[in-house]
C-alpha cells in the first residue's frame, strides 16, 4: 500500500485517478465512440453531483457540522428553478438565445437566491443550537429533511413534476462519430466555473484565509477583532445556495422530478464528500468525477452493480486512503 502512494505521487498523485479509471473502462468497452460517450455523460454528471456537493464538504469539513439535511436544499432548489422555467415557458421555447439564457438565469438565480436565504435561517435556527454535538445534529438535520420532503409534496404534490429545457440547450452535437449533448456539456462547463471560483476563494483571497484561520483557532481570529460566527453563517449560506443550483442542473438532466429527489441524491452526496475528503474543495471535484465516471462504465458493463457501483468504489478508497483521496490540510 505504501509503495502505490509512492509511486502515485511520482507520476502526479490522485489526481491521475480519473484517467486510469477511464483507460481501463477504453480497453473494456471496445467501441471508442461508446466509451467516449459515457465518458463525456460521466463528467457531467460528476460536475453536477459536485455542485450538490462541495457546500457539504465546505460545511462538513470547516465548520464540523453533520448537515444531514443538506440534500433539502437540493430538492427545494430543483423544484423552483422548475418551477420559474414552466412560468417562462414562452421564452424557454425560443429560437432567441438571449431569451433562452435570461429564463435560464432567472431560474437559477430564484433557487440560488432561496438557497441563501435556505441556509441562513437553517443555520441560525437549526444548526446554532446544537454546534459541537454530533448526535443532536443528525437527528434535528434529519428531521429536517423529512419536513422539507413533506412541505415540497404539500406544495408541487406527489406527481412527477416535468422540467423544462431552453430551446438552446436542447439537442446534441456530433465530434466525429461520438454524439455529445449540449446540457452535458453545458453542465461540465458550469461546474468547472464554480470550482475555478471556489478554488480562487478559498486559497487566494482574504475571506478564504480568515475562513481557514478560523477553523484552525477560532479564538485567536476572534481575539483579532473578526466576527467568525458571521463569516460561518457565509459558509452554510454558500454551502446551501451551491446545493440549490447544483439542484436546478440535477432538475434539467433529469427532466423528471420527484419530491424524494433530495433524499435519493443524499447517499450520492455524502459518498463523494468521503471520498474526497472533508473540506476540499479538490477532493470534493476529484471524488465526484470518480463517482460520474464509475457509475456510467458500471451501469454499462454491468447493469445490474450500477447500483452498487457508488459504495463499493468507497469501500475501496476508503480501504486505500482512510481520509479520504484529498483532504483539507488544518
Amino acid at each position: 500500500m505504501n509503495q502505490m502512494n509512492a509511486t502515485l505521487t511520482r507520476v502526479g498523485g490522485v489526481n491521475l485517478l480519473p484517467l486510469a479509471v477511464a483507460l481501463v473502462a477504453f480497453v473494456l468497452i471496445g467501441a471508442p465512440s461508446s466509451w467516449m460517450t459515457l465518458t463525456v455523460a460521466g463528467l457531467a454528471m460528476g460536475m453536477m453531483i459536485f455542485l450538490m456537493a462541495s457546500g457539504l464538504s465546505l460545511v462538513f469539513g470547516l465548520m464540523d457540522v453533520l448537515n444531514f439535511g443538506h440534500s433539502a436544499f437540493v430538492s427545494l432548489g430543483a423544484f423552483i428553478a422548475a418551477t420559474v422555467l414552466a412560468w417562462m415557458g414562452g421564452w424557454l421555447g425560443s429560437d432567441s438565445v438571449l431569451l433562452n439564457s435570461a429564463a435560464l438565469f432567472i431560474a437559477f438565480t430564484a433557487a440560488i437566491l432561496f438557497g441563501l436565504a435556505a441556509g441562513w435561517f437553517f443555520e441560525t435556527v437549526i444548526i446554532k443550537p446544537v454546534y459541537s454535538d454530533h448526535l443532536r445534529q443528525i437527528l434535528i438535520t434529519m428531521g429536517a429533511l423529512i419536513v422539507v420532503e413533506q412541505a415540497i409534496l404539500a406544495i408541487w404534490g406527489g406527481t412527477p413534476m416535468s422540467v423544462p429545457r431552453p430551446h438552446f440547450l436542447e439537442g446534441a452535437f456530433l465530434i466525429g462519430d461520438v454524439t455529445i449533448e449540449v446540457y452535458r456539456a453545458f453542465a461540465f462547463l458550469l461546474g468547472l466555473i464554480v470550482y475555478l471560483a471556489l478554488y480562487f476563494t478559498l486559497n487566494r483571497t482574504r475571506l478564504g484565509l480568515l475562513i481557514r484561520a478560523g477553523v484552525e483557532n477560532r479564538e485567536m481570529v476572534e481575539a483579532l477583532g473578526f466576527r467568525i460566527d458571521r463569516l460561518f453563517i457565509g459558509v452554510f449560506m454558500a454551502g446551501s445556495a451551491l446545493a440549490a443550483m447544483g439542484g436546478a442542473m440535477w432538475a434539467g438532466y433529469e427532466t423528471l422530478i420527484t419530491p424524494s429527489l433530495g433524499a435519493e441524491m443524499m447517499i450520492v452526496v455524502f459518498i463523494v464528500v468521503i471520498i474526497g475528503g472533508l473540506g476540499s474543495v479538490e477532493g470534493t471535484l476529484l471524488g465526484a468525477i470518480m463517482v460520474g465516471l464509475v457509475s456510467n462504465y458500471v451501469g454499462f458493463l454491468a447493469p445490474k452493480l450500477a447500483l452498487a457501483s457508488n459504495m463499493i468504489l468507497m469501500m475501496i478508497i476508503l480501504l486505500w486512503r482512510p481520509n479520504g483521496l484529498r483532504p483539507a490540510v488544518k
